[in-house]
Order: C-alpha cells, then structure tokens, then sequence
C-alpha cells in the first residue's frame, strides 16, 4: 500500500491500514475485531530512504508474521535527517502503544531510547557504542529495553585502508570524512587504524550536505592520497556528492555503505551485508513479539561483510584495480 507524505514526515502504513480497516469492520465486524485484537504491531524509524524495509518485511513473512495479518507495521520516517524530528516520531511510537520498535539509525535509536525505557527496541546501528550510550548494560547481557546489532568499526576500518593501499600502492596520507555529530567513534578507529599502517591522517569533518564538495577539495589540496568516508545519515543522504567529489579532486574513495556507494560512483563500498543485519533483526522483533525480554537477546555484531568495485571509476582515475582485489570482490560495477 502506498506511503502517504506530509510536511516533515511520512504517514505509516499503520495509519492507512487503520483507516481502510473502519469500513471493513462494518461489513464483517466480528472478523476483523478478532484479527485487529491478535495482530501485534511492530513500530519502524529510520532515514527517508527506509534501507532495509523490504528485507525486514520479507523476513517476518519466513518467520511467520505476514504484515497485516498477523502483525502490523507503524513506518515513521522524517523528511529531514534532524534530531528533532526524529525525537518527535519517537514519541510518536511510543503513543501509538506498538510492541516493539525497528530503530534503523543511530539518530533513531538515539530518539527511541529516550523516549521509552519500556517498550523492547531493537537496533540496527553501524556508528554507536551501545554501552557507552547507556542503551545496554553489556552485549552479552543488555539488561534493559533494547538490543540489536551494531557495528565494531576497527577490524572494518583497517580493512577499508588495506583495500585503499593495494589500489593506489604508495599511499601515505588519507582522508577521513564524517559527521562529528555521529561519528566519534568511527573517527578514533580509523585514526589508530592508520597510525598501523603508517599512514598520516587528515580529518575532515561536515555537518551538512552542502560542506562536502569544499572539505574534499581541501584534503585534495593538502596531498592527501584517498578518501574514507565515514557511514552516517549524513552521508548516506549524500553518496553521489561525496563520489562525484572524490572523482573530481582524483581521490580513490572507499565507505561503509554496500553496494550504494559505488553504485553512486564511489570507487569502492565494504562494510557490512545490510540485507544481512535486517533479517537478523526481524528474528529479534519475532522472538521479544514470542515473549523473550530484549534484555535477554545479547547484542549481536554483522558477521557478513561485501566488497563491491566500480570498475568505470577506476579507469577515470587511472588506477589498476589488482586481479587479487577483483577476485575478493562480491560485485562489479561497470
């Protein structure tokens, strides 16, 4: 069923089931009273794009719950990446009653977890640390309303710079670009990863959109070598600016975000399997809607990463991806 917008947020599929429900329940009220009364609902926040969704529903349908059958969905999602916003969708949930809440990004967990210390969260986040959050008490053993998967950034990072170096061997300086707001821990990873490569770090940090075509050309003009480009609302929103301006100041770039970054253009994309940690999650939403406390389910980590290469932006910029490279990879882009 289609999603309807409005100003600064888009109406879930909840409301429009609800709506369309009134006029069914006064031909067969028996019916659809006993299904409404059975069917959990599973509340959903996360970005505009919705990464991640489709998965999420597939998976609870091989698990059992078909949406609007046997469970429903409350989609929330702002029109603009802000706090505010996502604090006031958060809330939004919460009055709602759902039984369990989806938070797909760090500023939706960030907004959820406030919002409620009871309703069950489950998390699918690439830039936070649970437990310096206070979201958890540990991995194993979350002990409170939320759980859910989360990134561990260094073995990710030193990987990203490894990929960086066999494309461009001599490499000596690289940048790393993020959100400052989002990215503190992704910015510390990446450093130490460097300091063990030899490699010199240049930090570039943005706060919107429309900073990154000039922070790319000033690490350009200060010799760095290669880009990495930190994973955050921020920049997944803004893939194409972020790939366009590495091409443009000669930059290999690498992110987090498979396969849209270099789908976008962006030389290479490795991080984790998105499709991977959504399906993983919708097994959580089932369980805690089964009776299991998410403070029972421990914090899992993504065990499933991809390698993707665009093959065109390579040749743009005159690199020779190594056969070794091209054979690791899950997919080519031409």
């Amino acid at each position: 069923m289609t999603n309807i917008s409005g100003p600064g947020v888009v109406i879930s599929r909840r409301t429009i089931v609800g709506t369309c429900a009134f006029g069914l329940l006064a031909i067969h009220p028996s019916i659809n009273a006993q299904t409404a009364a059975k069917s959990p609902t599973v509340g959903w926040l996360s970005g505009p794009a919705r990464a991640g969704l489709t998965t999420f529903k597939e998976s609870l349908r091989e698990l059992g719950y078909v949406v609007a059958r046997d469970v429903l969905l409350d989609i929330l999602s702002p029109q603009r990446n802000e706090s505010e916003e996502y604090a006031r969708l958060a809330a939004t949930l919460v009055a709602h009653r759902v039984d369990v809440i989806l938070a797909a990004n760090p500023l939706s967990l960030g907004a959820v977890t406030k919002a409620t210390s009871s309703i069950p969260v489950v998390g699918v986040d690439l830039e936070s640390d649970p437990v310096a959050k206070g979201w958890v008490v540990s991995l194993a053993r979350p002990g409170r309303n939320t759980t859910g998967f989360f990134l561990d950034i260094p073995e990710m990072s030193g990987k990203q710079l490894q990929f960086l170096t066999e494309v461009r061997p001599g490499l000596s300086r690289v940048a790393v670009l993020g959100d400052p707001q989002i990215n503190e821990l992704q910015f510390r990873a990446t450093e130490a990863a460097a300091r063990s490569a030899g490699l010199t770090v240049q930090l570039s940090q943005v706060t919107s959109a429309d900073d990154i075509q000039s922070a790319v050309a000033a690490v350009a003009v200060h010799r760095a070598g290669g880009l990495v480009a930190l994973t955050s609302p921020l920049v997944n929103r803004s893939l194409r600016r972020v790939a366009d301006a590495a091409l443009e100041h000669r930059l290999p770039s690498i992110c987090g975000f498979v396969p849209s970054f270099a789908e976008a253009g962006g030389l290479l994309a490795y991080g984790p399997d998105f499709e991977d940690l959504f399906r993983r999650a919708a097994g959580y939403v089932v369980a805690i809607l089964k009776g299991t406390a998410p403070g029972n389910l421990p914090v899992q980590r993504p065990t499933k990463f991809r390698l993707v290469i665009n093959r065109k932006t390579a040749k743009l910029l005159g690199l020779k991806v190594p056969s070794s490279l091209l054979t690791l990879a899950d997919q080519l882009v031409d």
